[in-house]
Order: C-alpha cells, then sequence, then structure tokens
C-alpha cells in the first residue's frame, strides 16, 4: 500500500491550515494593542481558535481512517510514517504563519477597527470583508517576510521558563489525537478506551496553555494599551511564542510514540 495516499495529502494540508491559524491568532494581540482596541480583539483571537478547534474535530475522523486502511501486517510502521508526515504538516503551518505575522498584523488591525464600528457584530465584519473593495484594499497590506521584522529582539529578552513551557504544551497538543490513535494499534483490545483518551489529553494541554501561557501575553497587552509598557514587548514575546510553538512541533516527533505508549498504559489501567 502507498504510503503517500490523496487521503494524506488532505489531512495534512487541513492540519497545515489549521496550524498556521493558531500561529495567526498571537497577531490577533498585537493588532488589538496596535489599535488600542484590546477587548474587540480578545473578540476575533476567540473567533480564530473556535475555527482551528473546528476544523481540528472535523479532520480527526479522516486521521483515525489511516488506522482502519492501514495494512495488517505492517501496520504500526506505516501508520506511524504517515502520521509523523502529520506532525511534519503542523511544523509547515506554524512556520507559514510566522512568515504570515506582519501582514496579518496589518489586515486584523484593520478588522478590529471595523469590527468596533460594527458594534461586535462578526457576522457583519465576515460580510464587508467579502466585497470586492475590501478585498482589494486588504492586498495592499501584504508584507513580504522579512529579517527587519526581529529588529530589536534578541535571544536575552526571552523568558527561558515561559519558553520551554510553551515548547512542552505545544508538543502535547500536537501529538494528543496522533498518539491516541497510534494506541489503538499497541492495545486493540482496548482501542476504544484508547481512542476516547485523545480529549483528555488535548484538554490538559489546554488548560495548561490558558493557566501559564495567554495570561502572560494578556497582561502585556493589557499593559501596552495603560502606556504600563512598550509594544516592542508585546511584540517580542508574541514571537518569542510563535517560534517556541514551532520548537513544540518539533518536539512532538520525540514524544509522538512515548505519548502513544502512555495512552495504551492509562487505558489498560482503567480498562
Amino acid at each position: 500500500m502507498d504510503l503517500i495516499t490523496n487521503r494524506l495529502i488532505m489531512i495534512a494540508l487541513f492540519i497545515l491550515i489549521i496550524h498556521a491559524i493558531e500561529t495567526l491568532a498571537y497577531a490577533v494581540r498585537l493588532s488589538g494593542a496596535r489599535v488600542r482596541l484590546l477587548a474587540s480583539a480578545l473578540s476575533l483571537f476567540n473567533v480564530m481558535v473556535m475555527v482551528s478547534r473546528l476544523a481540528n474535530m472535523m479532520q480527526q475522523p479522516f486521521t483515525g481512517s489511516l488506522v482502519d486502511t492501514a495494512p495488517a501486517d505492517y501496520a504500526l510502521t506505516h501508520v506511524e510514517q504517515q502520521f509523523r508526515i502529520i506532525i511534519g504538516a503542523a511544523s509547515l503551518g506554524t512556520l507559514l504563519g510566522i512568515l504570515l505575522i506582519p501582514t496579518f498584523i496589518a489586515i486584523f488591525s484593520r478588522a478590529i477597527v471595523h469590527l468596533a464600528e460594527e458594534r461586535g457584530s462578526i457576522p457583519a465584519l465576515v460580510k464587508k470583508g467579502f466585497t470586492f473593495e475590501y478585498i482589494r484594499r486588504g492586498l495592499k497590506h501584504i508584507h513580504k517576510p522579512s529579517i527587519t521584522y526581529l529588529k530589536g529582539i534578541g535571544l536575552r529578552d526571552i523568558p527561558l521558563k515561559l519558553f520551554i513551557t510553551n515548547i512542552v504544551i505545544t508538543g502535547i497538543y500536537t501529538i494528543g489525537v496522533l498518539s491516541a490513535l497510534y494506541a489503538t494499534l499497541l492495545v486493540p483490545e482496548f482501542k476504544n478506551t484508547a481512542v476516547m483518551a485523545s480529549g483528555l489529553v488535548n484538554g490538559i494541554a489546554t488548560i495548561l496553555l490558558i493557566l501559564f501561557i495567554d495570561p502572560k501575553i494578556s497582561i502585556l497587552a493589557d499593559d501596552v494599551i495603560n502606556n504600563r509598557g512598550s509594544y516592542l514587548d508585546l511584540k517580542r514575546a508574541s514571537v518569542m511564542m510563535m517560534f517556541s510553538r514551532f520548537l513544540g512541533t518539533i518536539v512532538a516527533q520525540l514524544l509522538f510514540i512515548p505519548g502513544a505508549h502512555y495512552v495504551a498504559w492509562f487505558a489498560k489501567l482503567i480498562a
């Protein structure tokens, strides 16, 4: 059976888009601080997170089908190789999101202003955003990726503890579903228990993200709005989080198999 299938390509593209969107979500706070409309920015941020979570749920059945259709005589090797391609797509999506950050900061800044003008109506904003006039204006905000965007950001500015924490959380979130699906091959007699564990793994990663990462960035954004901090400090933190997110998808390659064995052990423990 071929390793690279049309289904695998479709799933990889889906994952690439999901991780690009989640990376671009970091630009929303930067845009909100830039136009001093942080509350409106958080509304747009929540919409982007919701879209990425919904897209992630939509791709899960297709990812599960890769396990169901794997050749019986070498299913473990076949599925592992396919899942590693999917994790690689997550890394590419995160990198794409990083490269698009300058463009989307400009676009999100305009979107946040228009959202405030529409009194918080997301449907009205979407309707306006897809008109020819606004698409034409949006094209003017496209910026080529440039190393100058990192001007003023150095390694000394990276809070190491927060940087490492985000790497670990991203790694866990990236392999949550994949490790649970792979675990169904390790303990086929407990496959239903194992596959349901993916929600627990991703839930823990999401809680850690909410507890340890989001508050730090939100406080920096508040400081910019209240003239207690600089936009450059917020930009440094946001860029740092994007790069640690990228490294987290790389670390996910290392966590994938151990994570699957942990899920398999947990499934046997509670079954």
